[in-house]
């Protein structure tokens, strides 16, 4: 039996249902959750089924298998996609920015009982133990700001990420577990993971996004070059939506509701207790050290939602000299152009605010 193409998965796909929209148990997932819950997507005329899934692979499959619309994503998985770097080529963008920063390097129990406190107490441990077992951490996917920051923060260490140590990926929400279960010695992960980790004594946090790479892209509204063309109508209100969900995230005053909003079952379904400090800029990195990070997430200000060239330059030069990137897709002046959509951001939220002036006249 063959397996149909991305293109012929995609264009069975009925147009009467509601937008399948996926999303992972993080809480930079937020604007998908305030869309939801207070009634965004309805304002904007939208059905969205909101589905969770377990990992950054699984989204990105079922984008290209057209089996989501649209989804919450790491914002370097564009480039995977698009260049087809560990699955079928895809064409994809992105015209939201849905969240800066939000991650943190967490470190196990027994690294601090080890005598670890910092990035060269870490290589002086991590040689000392190459040989016999060397120290596995994990990431939540390849093309990832993760894995860039843990690779940059070990090699600022003086550790070798390819050979010093071993990284493996793993879902965002087994993280915590295999710290636990000694299976992992830390991981990079975005919140709540760190926090649980924090909260439960199984691990500790050395940095955070926000002080290793402060405003880094993070999260993106990642959509197929097919969806938005073909059904651009519902593309323009989704990206309304969560444009209009991340700005309320951002308001001091809803961070608590916020909190108890992703606790519920739909989404994390953890504690508001575990969720709500890094939300609301005190971030517990454990062992008495607690945080003043009042930009520990950024959905909406300082016009972080914009999918700026410049942007993805960035993101692209890293991408390529992390070794991710074939030569000479990391030397395409064009690509970041075509993967963040900056022009089609404003069309449509430029398009959005002349509407809401005729409505008020």
């Amino acid at each position: 039996m063959m397996t149909p193409s991305p293109a012929a998965a995609a264009s069975s796909a009925s147009r009467g249902r509601p937008l399948r929209v996926g999303f992972v148990a993080l809480t930079d997932a937020a604007p998908f959750a305030a869309a939801q819950e207070l009634g965004l997507f309805a304002r904007h005329g939208l059905a969205v089924e909101l589905r969770r899934e377990i990992g950054w692979a699984t989204i990105r499959d079922k984008i290209i298998y057209g089996e989501l619309d649209a989804a919450h994503a790491p914002a370097p998985m564009l480039w995977s996609v698009h260049l087809g770097l560990g699955c079928p080529p895809c064409e994809a963008l992105t015209a939201l920015v849905l969240g800066l920063n939000g991650n943190a390097l967490t470190l196990s129990r027994e690294l601090w009982e080890a005598g670890v406190r910092d990035g060269p107490s870490l290589r002086e441990h991590a040689r000392a133990r190459r040989s016999r077992q060397p120290l596995t951490f994990g990431v939540v996917f390849p093309f990832s700001s993760h894995h860039l920051l843990l690779t940059e923060w070990l090699r600022a260490a003086g550790l070798d990420p390819a050979n010093d140590v071993r990284i493996v990926v793993v879902p965002p929400a087994q993280m915590f577990r295999n710290l636990a279960a000694h299976t992992l010695d830390g991981f990079c992960a975005g919140e709540p993971w760190n926090s649980l980790a924090v909260r439960e004594g199984a691990g500790w946090c050395p940095t955070w996004s926000a002080a290793q790479q402060p405003g880094h892209v993070e999260k993106i509204l990642l959509v197929t070059r097919r969806f938005a063309e073909a059904r651009a109508p519902e593309h323009a209100r989704l990206v309304r939506a969560l444009s209009e969900a991340a700005l309320w995230c951002d308001e001091p005053q809803n961070r608590e509701r916020l909190a108890e909003l992703l606790a519920t079952a739909p989404y994390l379904n953890l504690p508001a207790r575990v969720i709500a400090p890094a939300l609301l800029g005190q971030f517990d990195c454990g062992h008495g050290r607690v945080e003043a990070v009042p930009d520990f997430h950024v959905f909406h200000r300082g016009k972080a939602g914009v999918p700026a060239v410049e942007k993805a330059r960035e993101l692209q030069r890293a991408l390529g000299a992390a070794g991710l990137l074939p030569p000479a897709a990391a030397k395409d002046p064009e690509l970041p152009r075509r993967l963040f959509r900056e022009d089609l951001h404003r069309e449509i939220l430029t398009a959005n605010q002349h509407l809401h002036e005729i409505a008020s006249k």
